[in-house]
């Protein structure tokens, strides 16, 4: 399972800005007027050693009290379901409001870890004031600060106590191959398609994550597991959100694949979910494909229209930029077969590992040409290279002062260790350190 924190609690009462504390990112936008997250949010924290997911579950525009009820018991039901601990934010310069007390009431009947965090406590008037939020009946509470962060590593260091510390990648002679994307971009018919036609095919095994079915696939020389998201089963106590639910499910396949392949859908484009799912794969560094589907009902292509399409996507998912992109069509199966060889290929690059030798022989030249340029009079030299024994590919560059490297230079490495290795499709992590 998954480390995930939800953030929830009623409009404006900081979530998006303790979101955006947890991430250590601006990412989410934050505004006094209340709805200005409408899309949810989703980023990747760590404290204490321990790494987990977060999600900014946004806030509503007001409306009538019934939507408004509605809208806050849907979102808060998922949150409970799908999360490992809740984060249940209260505004202490408002006190205890109407849309409060229904979240709590849903809260009280958990059986997560809650944490009631009463936000925009920032002087000891206000200290007092928190005191009114024991009639929540959530029990204790802590007191922060979220735009200035006062408060904010106590809830992390008691956060941290109810999470897995020992969540690693899982281990299997396969790959492991997660297809992954918004609803109704064709997952469930590219994994017909891909299961459907074979007759070596084991039979499907229910995986350890809810609404997860890990298929064995076997066919045309390719072996790996399948994870397959593509069905939402509907509970009947939970009206379920379909975007923000799949993206829940999305990290938990993310983080037990080896490869996503994250479809997208042509006759929409390149939208803002699939750009938070593919940050997800990104910084839990999985290998990554990215297929274009229903390229069959784009009409009047041309020579120029996959070269147009995939140079808007590029931009997107920048710096990044060296991944995969096919146009298929699940439907009538164009180049589904094709995805798979490249899937695989992903796979390869993901596990490739370079000899310190090769790497100094390489990159210490290429550095002596174009040295890191000076950074308040510190001139960094570096000295040495070599290839971390990580599950992805990372590597750590000894110089005498790593802390005025800047991340142009960066990125800079690592587009030079991609010229002259194959990592297509796989994110690479780069480490200065004291020589």
């Amino acid at each position: 399972m998954s480390n995930i924190v939800a953030i929830v609690g009623r409009p404006n009462v900081g979530k998006s800005t303790l979101f955006n504390r947890l991430i250590g990112e601006r990412q989410a936008i934050v505004d006094e007027q209340s709805g200005v997250t409408r899309d949810r949010t989703y980023g990747k924290s760590e404290w204490n050693g321990v790494d987990f997911n977060v999600i900014d579950s946004g806030g509503y525009i007001q409306g009538s009290e019934d939507v408004f009820e509605g809208e806050i018991r849907k979102q808060v039901e998922i949150a409970i379901n799908e999360a490992s601990v809740i984060l249940f934010v209260v505004d202490v310069s408002s006190g205890i409001m109407g849309p409060d007390e229904i979240v709590a009431t849903l809260l009280r009947k958990a059986e997560k870890p809650i944490f009631l965090v009463v936000n925009k406590v920032d002087n000891s008037e206000r200290i007092s004031d928190a005191t009114e939020f024991y009639a929540l009946g959530l029990g204790e509470y802590f007191c922060i600060s979220s735009i200035n962060g006062s408060g904010t590593g106590e809830l992390l260091d008691e956060l941290v106590k109810h999470l897995d510390k020992d969540l690693h990648e899982e281990v299997s002679e396969l790959p492991r191959f997660a297809i992954v994307g918004r609803p109704n971009v064709g997952k469930s018919s590219l994994t017909n398609a891909l299961l459907g036609q074979e007759r070596n095919i084991v039979t499907d095994v229910a995986g350890t994550t809810r609404d997860s079915i890990d298929s064995h696939y076997s066919g045309y020389g390719f072996e790996f597991t399948l994870v397959d998201t593509a069905g939402i089963r509907k509970k009947k106590s939970v009206h379920e959100d379909v975007e923000f639910y799949s993206v829940l499910r999305s990290i938990k396949a993310i983080e037990s694949s080896d490869v996503c392949i994250l479809m997208v859908d042509a006759t929409q484009g390149f939208e803002h979910q699939d750009m938070a799912i593919f940050g997800l794969a990104q910084k839990n560094h999985k290998g990554i494909v990215i297929l274009v589907n229903k390229w069959d009902l784009v009409e009047n292509k041309d020579t120029m229209t996959t070269k147009h399409y995939t140079e808007l996507i590029l931009a997107k998912i920048a710096p990044f930029k060296d991944v995969p992109i096919l146009f298929v069509s699940a439907l009538t199966k164009q180049r589904i077969h094709k995805a798979l060889e490249v899937a695989v290929d992903v796979y390869v690059n993901r596990s490739r590992k370079v000899t310190t030798r090769e790497l100094n022989d390489l990159m210490l030249p290429i550095m002596q040409m174009n040295p890191p340029p000076s950074v308040k009079h510190h001139y960094v030299k570096i000295k040495y290279v070599t290839q971390l024994p990580t599950y992805f590919p990372s590597f750590a560059f000894f110089c005498n002062h790593p802390k005025y490297v800047r991340e142009d230079y960066r990125r800079f490495l690592e587009n030079k260790l991609r010229d002259h290795f194959n990592f297509t499709g796989v994110p690479i992590e780069i480490y200065m350190r004291q020589k």
